[in-house]
């Protein structure tokens, strides 16, 4: 199960017609939702199962510039100011500290990806720096690791997954905006070429502008409108210890393992070097386009058959408006943890660091996560369909970006100028 989120007591009733629909419950559509209703436009949220009910409360909550492609920096940035205003802005804690992050190397392979990489964004003039074994014991003491360097950010920070969705759908609905739960969308209407609506299970809701910001529900979605989106599954498996003494308050990524300090006092564990990768339908499909990946990170990939697999198999790829579509079938995606990962995570922390030695798992989770074959979002439109326009494909660093995401999603929804240059996400690259 995933970690339990503060309730909202969300719309029960759906409208005939509004300018905005955005399908899709997580932190990204809510976001977009918020950033609608501050500017006075009628938006409806429309989530097939519970909001945040997926990926946005699974993730690690890691708020990072760190390792991101030069070209994602910008809105890495502008979601660390969005995230600080937060609090104000939705009258509520999301968890949200400028902690830092640090991620360490054993050896020289290692450690040069951490200096290629803060060469490749040089004129970002970002506060990350270079680490040798010394800074990484004043700074994270009490370790018995054998580690070569790293790099440290000290600006990147961490929020609660299990507090940011619900606060800003909060804010939303006290802003005027109409949050569904229950209610998948099963296509869209259209009149002239151009989205006029979506049919739910509960009917129809006429509109000028629909944003998807299913996650890894997206490709299904659109696939059904003969729109090709490439994205394919990964699988994270998390756990929470209970509050304990820990070493730091930053969050570390080592290359078998990562931490980092949750709200209540304990931390959030992952086996960083390792993802589960069932094999679907998609990976004939469209595999071809991920060899790179493949290439470069094929010791980290689990890659098997397994329920997931199948279950996947089961799950139509076309239907019609009348129909019971996928998204009635499986109102939340909940793939089990894999406790040999969490395990490895565990035994290699401790290694690391003794004074995991103490520490009692309180909750274990997995969580699905949507990778596009360049690790970018797409946040734009589709040409295809004007009206239509997309917010999804995060690929594991969604949560982060968030509040700038769903921010730059609103503004090219309605045309106002955009947070950032979206062109590093267009649609049309892919």
């Amino acid at each position: 199960m995933a970690p339990r989120t503060t309730p909202v007591e969300t719309s029960t009733h759906i409208p005939n017609a509004t300018t905005v629909v955005i399908i899709g419950g997580g932190i990204v559509g809510l976001t977009a939702a918020l950033t609608l209703a501050e500017r006075n436009i009628p938006v409806v949220l429309l989530e097939k199962g519970r909001l945040a009910g997926e990926q946005s409360s699974r993730n690690l909550g890691w708020a990072r510039k760190t390792s991101r492609l030069a070209e994602d920096i910008p809105l890495a940035r502008a979601a660390d100011r969005l995230w600080s205003e937060l609090p104000e802005r939705t009258g509520s804690d999301v968890g949200y500290r400028q902690a830092g992050i640090m991620f360490i190397a054993r050896n020289e392979a290692q450690m040069a990806m951490h200096e290629n990489w803060l060469k490749s964004v040089a004129h970002l003039d970002l506060d990350s720096r270079l680490l040798g074994a010394k800074d990484i014991d004043d700074l994270v003491p009490g370790g018995k690791g054998q580690w070569l360097g790293g790099i440290h950010t000290p600006s990147d920070g961490r929020a609660e997954p299990s507090l940011a969705a619900s606060a800003i759908a909060r804010a939303a609905l006290a802003k005027g905006a109409v949050i569904v739960e229950h209610c998948a969308v099963r296509t869209l209407s259209t009149s002239g070429g151009k989205v006029s609506g979506v049919v739910t299970e509960r009917g129809e809701i006429r509109c000028e502008q629909v944003l998807l910001a299913g996650g890894l529900w997206s490709r299904r979605f659109l696939g059904n409108l003969s729109i090709a989106l490439p994205t394919l599954p990964l699988i994270c498996s998390v756990l929470r210890t209970r509050p304990m003494q820990g070493p730091t308050e930053i969050a570390v990524g080592a290359p078998d393992f990562s931490f980092r300090k949750h709200q209540d006092g304990g931390f959030v564990i992952t086996q960083r070097g390792a993802l589960d990768a069932p094999l679907t339908l998609d990976h004939a499909l469209i595999g071809m386009r991920y060899l790179g990946q493949l290439k470069a990170g094929r010791d980290s990939l689990r890659i098997g058959l397994g329920r997931y697999s199948f279950d996947d198999l089961k799950l139509s790829r076309r239907w019609s408006a009348d129909s019971v579509t996928p998204f009635e079938h499986v109102r939340t995606l909940d793939p089990k943890a894999n406790p040999a990962l969490n395990t490895e995570a565990m035994n290699n922390l401790k290694a690391a660091w003794p004074a995991f030695a103490q520490a009692e798992i309180e909750e274990a989770w997995a969580g699905v996560i949507d990778v596009t074959p360049d690790s970018n979002p797409v946040i734009g439109p589709v040409a295809q369909l004007p009206g239509l326009t997309l917010a999804t494909g995060f690929s594991g660093h969604g949560f982060g970006t968030a509040p700038a995401a769903g921010q730059l999603a609103a503004d090219l929804v309605t045309g106002q100028p955009p947070l950032v240059d979206p062109t590093p996400y267009r649609f049309d690259r892919l």
